[in-house]
């Protein structure tokens, strides 16, 4: 139980960071989303947990190819939300 938690923790602490690091600077805080943490964390807590190398690497890619087509949210919401489109509405589209 202690294990699950301190993942928890580690992990919501992350994204606590980032959103508090963008209320100073957007621009720091864009390049700590960028890193890929919780890529990293999820390769971290399945080595621990034991689980065989080959299993991590193919997690590593298909996180590559999924990276791929989610790109296109960083290209649409900045130029949705300029055009005056709502913040939900952006982001749903």
């Amino acid at each position: 139980m202690l294990y699950y938690t301190l993942k928890v923790l580690l992990s919501a602490l992350l994204i606590v960071a980032i959103t508090e690091i963008a209320k100073r600077s957007s621009g720091f805080a864009a390049l700590v989303a960028s890193l890929p943490l919780t890529s990293l964390l999820a390769f971290i807590w399945l080595h621990v947990e034991g689980i065989p190398a080959s299993e991590i690497a193919g997690l590593s890619s298909q996180i590559f190819w999924l990276v791929l087509p989610s790109l296109a949210l960083f290209v649409l919401l900045p130029l949705l939300l300029r055009q005056g489109l709502g913040f939900w509405l952006s982001l749903g589209l």
